[in-house]
C-alpha cells in the first residue's frame, strides 16, 4: 500500500484500534481499496501456477479478507454506538459494496474450480482434524452460496445477496432511529410518576438532565421501559409506553412493515434457487438441528411440556389481579401484565427484585465475575488504560494467564445513549494467530445498555442485568480462551445454536451463594447479601419461569414459522400472521394492531433468522453441563480446565455435539433445564 493509503486507520489491523482517528470519510475508501485487494488475492488462488496445497488454496482464502473483515467490524460497530448523519451515510454507502463483494466469492467458478481440485488431491482427502473439518465446511458453504449454480440462477444469487445486505442494514437503523425518537418528559408531582422506583426516577432524572432539560425523561431503552412496565401505577401512561414499545419502526420514514415482506421474500427466493424447500432448511443445515423440522419438533415439544405450568401461571396471575382490583375490573392488558406479575411476587415471597439493586454495583460485579473466573478458569482479567475509546464511558481490560502470558484484551461500553442501538451484546474484532507457535492476543468488546450511574450513585444493576453482564462475559471468554490454529475455526466462530452456551452457561454462577457472595456487596457499607434477602430471591427464582420460557419459544416459533410457511399470497399480511402465530404463548390477549416483529432485529438484522430458536437449544445444553460444576465443584479448577479443554478453547474446530460429549460424558438430557427451571412435575 502507497504512504497516502496507509494514512486511513481503517486500511491495516492493527490491536491498539485508533479509535480517535478514525472519520466517516475514512470508511468508503478504505472498503473500496480492501475489497481491490481481496479480489487480487482470489484471483491469484484461482490463477495458482504450482501445486494446489492446503495453505495456498483453503487457507489463503479464508484469510484473503481479513483487512476487510477488519474494517468493516470497526466501521460497522461505530455506526452502532456513536452513529452521527455523516456515519451512517458513510456506512450506507458501502452495505452494497461489500454485499455484491462477499456474494461473488462463491460465484467465482474459477475459485469453486480451485477447491474443487484441491479437495479431490491426496493431500486434501489425508488432512484431518481441523484442517479436515475447514476443507469440509468450506465446500458446503459454497455449495449453500449457489457455487453449483449456472447462467440466470447465478446472477439472481448475486443480486439477492446485495438486496439483503442493503435492506436488513435499513432495517436496523430504523430500529435504532425509532427508539430514540421516543420520550416523555414529566415535571415534578406528575402522577405518571407515582410507583416508581427511587432508581428509576433517578435515572429519569438523570436522562433530562443529559438534554438539559428539567423534570424526568423517559425513553423506550431497556432501563427505562422496563422500570415503567414494572412499576408505573399509572395505567393510561403504561399503555401509552407499551404501545409505542410495540409499534416501533411502523411509523412514516422509518415503517419496517414493508422490509419485512421484502426480506422474507428474498430469503425464500434463495433457499428454492438452491434447492430447498424453504429458508429454514437452507439456514440450519450447517447448525446441530440440521434442518427446520427437528427445529419446530424441539419448540413444540418444549411447548407441551410447559403449557402446564404457562396455565397455571396464568390462572394464578388472573386470580390476584381480581383480588386487588374486584371481579368487575376490567380484562387484564397487556400493558397491565408486568406490573401485577411484579405485585404478585412481591405479595407472594415479600420480595422485590429491586431489594437487591444496591447489592449489585456494576464495579463489584465486574470485580466478582473477574475472580470467579480466574479461581474456576486460570485467568486474571485487569483494566489497563485504553488506546482509544470512541466514548468517554467505555473502559478496557487485559486477560493474562497464570504465567503472565497476554491472551485478550476487551473493551466495554454498558450505558444506554441516544446514539447506539438497544440490547446488549459481544463482538470480535481481531483474532489473534494462534498458529506456529504464535500466541497473538484476541481482542473483543462487550456493549449493554444498563441501568447508568447518577450523580449520588454508582451504576446499580438488577439481578437480570447482572445475569446480561455474566452473558456477554460468557461469549468473551469463548473468544479469550480459544486457541485454534486456523482463525476461521477461532472462538465465536461456530454454529447458532451452539454459540449462546458458554454466554448463557456463564450466568449459572449469579445465582449461587458461594460465587454470588463474591459479586454482591452493598455499595455503601461492603455487606454481602443477607440471608433473608438471599432466600426470598431464590425462593422467586421460577416465579413465572414458565412465562418467560413461553416468551422466548414465541419468538423462536414464529422465527421458524415466518421462514417456513408464510408467504403473502397464502397467509396474507405478516404482521397479522405473526400476531396470530405469537398469541398463544401470552398472558393476555394481544390487541390487532400489535407490529413488535416491525422493530425484531434479531431476526431481520441481526443475523438470528431461523435461528432464534438457537437461545433454547443452547439453555438446554448449558443447563445439562453446568450439572457438573453444581456436582463437583462451582469453582472446581479441574472442572474449569476440562471445560476449557473440551469447549471454550476449540471454536469450531470439532462438532459441537462430540464436544458436548467430551465435557458431560454423554447426550444431553433436556430434562435438566425444566427441572432447573421448576417445570417438572413432583413424582
Amino acid at each position: 500500500m502507497t504512504a497516502v493509503l496507509t494514512e486511513n486507520p481503517l486500511l491495516e489491523p492493527r490491536f491498539n484500534i485508533p479509535f480517535d482517528q478514525i472519520k466517516p470519510e475514512h470508511i468508503a475508501p478504505a472498503v473500496e481499496q480492501l475489497i481491490r485487494l481481496a479480489q487480487g488475492r482470489l484471483e491469484g488462488i484461482v490463477r495458482l501456477n504450482q501445486v494446489r496445497t492446503f495453505e495456498n488454496t483453503v487457507l489463503a482464502l479464508s484469510e484473503l479478507d481479513s483487512e476487510l473483515e477488519f474494517a468493516l467490524r470497526i466501521a460497522g460497530h461505530l455506526e452502532s454506538v456513536v452513529t452521527t448523519p455523516d456515519l451512517r451515510a458513510a456506512w450506507n454507502s458501502v452495505v452494497p459494496l461489500y454485499s455484491a463483494f462477499y456474494a461473488s466469492i462463491a460465484l467465482n467458478a474459477g475459485l469453486w474450480n480451485a477447491l474443487k481440485a484441491y479437495a479431490a488431491t491426496d493431500e486434501a482427502k489425508a488432512l484431518t482434524g481441523p484442517r479436515a473439518r475447514l476443507l469440509v465446511k468450506t465446500l458446503e458453504q459454497f455449495r449453500r452460496d449457489g457455487a453449483d449454480l449456472q447462467g440466470a440462477d447465478k446472477v439472481r444469487i448475486a443480486e439477492i445477496a446485495s438486496q439483503l445486505g442493503e435492506l436488513t442494514t435499513q432495517f436496523g437503523q430504523n430500529v435504532v432511529d425509532s427508539t430514540k425518537a421516543v420520550e416523555w418528559l414529566f415535571a415534578e408531582g406528575d402522577a405518571r410518576l407515582s410507583g416508581l422506583t427511587q432508581t428509576a426516577l433517578e435515572a429519569a432524572q438523570l436522562s433530562a438532565q443529559s438534554k438539559n432539560l428539567e423534570g424526568y425523561r423517559f425513553t423506550l431503552q431497556a432501563p427505562s421501559y422496563t422500570a415503567v412496565m414494572d412499576y408505573a401505577d399509572h395505567q393510561g401512561f403504561r399503555q401509552e409506553m407499551w404501545e409505542a414499545y410495540n409499534h416501533k419502526a411502523t411509523e412514516e420514514g422509518r415503517d419496517n412493515r414493508p422490509l419485512l415482506t421484502e426480506i422474507l421474500e428474498l430469503r425464500q427466493e434463495k433457499a428454492h434457487l438452491l434447492g430447498y424447500a424453504h429458508f429454514a432448511d437452507l439456514a440450519t443445515e450447517d447448525r446441530m438441528a440440521g434442518n427446520g423440522a427437528r427445529v419446530q419438533s424441539f419448540l413444540e415439544d418444549m411447548q407441551s411440556r410447559i403449557q402446564p405450568f404457562f396455565e397455571r401461571e396464568n390462572a394464578e396471575l388472573l386470580e390476584f389481579y381480581h383480588a386487588l382490583e374486584g371481579r368487575d375490573a376490567p380484562d387484564l392488558q397487556p400493558w397491565g401484565v408486568a406490573y401485577y406479575v411484579e405485585k404478585l411476587r412481591q405479595s407472594r415471597f415479600e420480595f422485590d427484585p429491586e431489594e437487591t439493586r444496591p447489592y449489585f454495583s456494576l464495579e463489584r460485579v465486574l470485580s466478582g465475575l473477574f475472580e470467579i473466573v480466574q479461581r474456576t478458569f486460570g485467568v486474571t482479567v485487569q483494566q489497563a488504560p485504553a488506546p482509544s475509546v470512541w466514548h468517554e464511558e467505555v473502559q478496557f481490560y487485559r486477560i493474562t494467564t497464570e504465567s503472565g502470558q497476554h491472551i485478550a484484551s476487551f473493551y466495554t461500553d454498558w450505558f444506554p445513549r441516544d446514539s447506539k442501538r438497544s440490547g446488549a451484546w459481544m463482538n470480535a474484532f481481531l483474532s489473534g494467530d494462534r498458529s506456529r507457535g504464535k500466541l497473538e492476543p484476541h481482542l473483543g468488546l462487550m456493549c449493554g445498555n444498563m441501568t447508568p450511574p447518577t450523580d449520588e450513585k454508582p451504576a446499580l444493576l438488577t439481578h437480570r442485568e447482572v445475569e446480561t453482564v455474566f452473558h456477554e462475559f460468557g461469549h468473551l471468554l469463548h473468544l479469550a480462551l480459544s486457541s485454534v490454529e486456523l482463525r476461521a475455526q477461532a472462538g465465536t466462530h461456530v454454529a447458532r445454536d451452539w454459540v449462546e452456551l458458554p454466554s448463557q452457561l456463564m450466568e449459572n454462577w449469579c445465582w449461587e451463594r458461594e460465587t454470588l457472595d463474591l459479586l454482591a456487596r452493598h455499595y455503601q457499607t461492603g455487606e454481602t447479601l443477607p440471608e433473608s434477602l438471599y432466600t426470598k430471591m431464590m425462593a422467586a427464582q421460577n416465579f413465572w419461569a414458565a412465562n418467560g420460557s413461553m416468551r422466548q419459544l414465541s419468538f423462536g416459533t414464529v422465527d421458524i414459522r415466518l421462514h417456513t410457511d408464510y408467504t403473502p399470497l397464502q397467509n396474507g399480511d405478516v404482521l397479522e400472521f405473526a400476531r396470530t402465530v405469537m398469541a398463544p404463548f401470552y398472558t393476555t390477549p394481544l390487541p390487532r394492531s400489535f407490529a413488535s416483529l416491525a422493530s425484531f432485529s434479531h431476526l431481520f438484522s441481526g443475523g438470528y433468522a431461523a435461528g432464534y430458536y438457537s437461545y433454547k437449544w443452547s439453555e438446554m445444553l448449558e443447563a445439562d453441563a453446568f450439572g457438573r460444576f453444581r456436582r463437583e465443584g462451582l469453582l472446581s479448577r479441574e472442572v474449569g480446565s476440562q471445560y476449557v479443554d473440551t469447549i471454550l478453547s476449540r471454536g469450531n474446530s470439532a462438532d459441537p455435539a462430540q464436544l458436548f460429549r467430551d465435557f458431560v460424558g454423554r447426550e444431553p438430557d433436556p430434562e435438566a433445564l425444566l427441572e432447573r427451571s421448576g417445570l417438572v412435575s413432583s413424582r
